[in-house]
């Protein structure tokens, strides 16, 4: 059944990629932030049934998908939980000073900078903090190191990077996309209908993701310090140290800071939006490299030097992390890493991988659309709990679903709604 874009966002299925602006061209629909504090399309012109239909194709709130058998290599290793892996490592960026800025380990800042400096790439397509709105993120291209430095750091509010995807291949110049794996499943699905996808963009990587905050998480921490948006100079969520503080800074000098337990303390408070609770791939198996957090038991203790989690995911993953290895732009370990290892650093990960196909079950039987998952063993995974356990999931997320608890109001054309656009430098 094809959902118009309004059903999509009303029933929590949109992840806020912006890709159906892309799609259906700035000039029918906008990315506009919420009072609720989400980036959404609103559509204030006509969508014909093509149009509809391909928006339908390519979002990741209607379709995801594992990574194709093709993009492999003979060797590579399957897990039930966590997929294909061309290779397992705990890594971290080589530079000292991308280590200590980026989040956790800075993997991807330095595959970022690697790419270019390589000249694999003429650019990345990533999100940055918004240099005028620092609490805000923007869709950003880096053409150089410094630039994708810039930006480094998590950003746990709403982020738009596809929103203007098509202008981004009309560039006709080979680039990589660093960004949520729901953005990555999105162009993978746009690759089935748009051969430019895969003629341009040579790389796509990942990190391993705990789901993405509404604005007003963010916007509870100015109210926890009596601040106002307009006056910060600085709002980073992490980095600068591994987890590093959340840190804001005032244009009239005034600095303010929050540890990650005290950021994340509360998962009642964590505000995500519903897509990201029934995520069929939260883990990043449609990227060529994705990136976690090592946090044994699932979170930090303290402060360390940063360490990622690496999974090469295919062929073209292996090269690029070999060749940056090689060339010391990024670091590992000497200690082989399992798959085990990784349910450690991310249990999390495990719980949601084992849970969501009975969430979807709860979600069809209180009458909602679901995401069309496939080549994740969603199945397989569910029949590792017992079937008291799926049944508590799929009546819970049922009786959410008819609570209303799972959808949200679509945005109000008559609200002066912010458009949400691209980074203009």
């Amino acid at each position: 059944m094809t959902l118009s874009v309004e059903e999509i966002v009303e029933n929590g299925l949109c992840s806020g990629c912006g890709l159906c602006r892309a799609v259906a061209g700035a000039e029918r629909i906008s990315i506009v932030l919420t009072p609720e504090g989400r980036e959404r399309p609103l559509v204030h012109a006509p969508l014909g049934l093509p149009t509809l239909n391909r928006i339908n194709a390519v979002c990741p709130g209607t379709r995801i998908e594992g990574a194709h058998p093709a993009s492999h290599t003979a060797e590579v290793e399957h897990d039930l939980i966590w997929g294909p892996a061309e290779q397992l490592a705990i890594g971290y960026a080589g530079d000292p000073q991308v280590r200590f800025r980026a989040s956790t380990g800075g993997v991807l800042t330095a595959l970022g900078q690697f790419l270019l400096s390589s000249g694999r790439v003429d650019f990345i397509l990533h999100v940055g903090a918004s240099r005028e709105e620092p609490m805000r993120s923007k869709r950003r291209l880096s053409f150089d190191a410094a630039s994708v430095l810039e930006a480094a750091g998590s950003r746990y509010g709403p982020a738009a990077p596809l929103l203007d995807f098509t202008a981004v291949l009309e560039r006709r110049q080979p680039f990589a996309l660093i960004a949520k794996p729901c953005d990555i499943a999105a162009v993978r699905n746009l690759a089935k209908v748009d051969p430019r996808v895969d003629q341009y963009m040579k790389y796509a990587l990942t990190l391993v993701c705990g789901g993405t905050s509404d604005l007003t998480k963010s916007e509870d921490v100015l109210a926890q310090f009596g601040i106002r948006e307009d006056q910060l100079s600085l709002f980073r969520y992490r980095g600068h140290g591994n987890p590093g503080p959340t840190r804001l800074e005032t244009l009239g000098g005034q600095s303010f800071e929050l540890n990650y337990q005290a950021m994340w303390e509360n998962e009642d408070k964590w505000m995500l939006q519903s897509r990201c609770k029934i995520c069929p791939d939260a883990i990043g198996e449609c990227a060529d490299l994705a990136a976690s957090d090592v946090w044994p038991g699932g979170g930090p203790t303290g402060e360390d030097e940063g360490f990622n989690g690496i999974i090469v995911r295919t062929r073209r993953g292996l090269e690029l992390y070999q060749a940056a290895l090689a060339a010391g732009a990024i670091k590992v370990e000497p200690a082989a890493v399992s798959f085990r290892d990784f349910d450690e650093f991310q249990p999390h990960q495990v719980r949601k991988k084992r849970a969501v196909w009975a969430r979807l079950v709860g979600m069809k039987a209180a009458g909602k659309p679901t995401p069309d998952a496939h080549n994740l063993r969603l199945i397989e995974c569910a029949q590792l709990n017992s079937v008291t356990e799926n049944l508590a999931e799929a009546r819970g997320t049922r009786r959410r679903a008819a609570m209303g608890r799972l959808s949200e109001p679509g945005p109000d054309p008559q609200c002066t709604a912010r458009t949400v656009n691209p980074d203009p430098h």
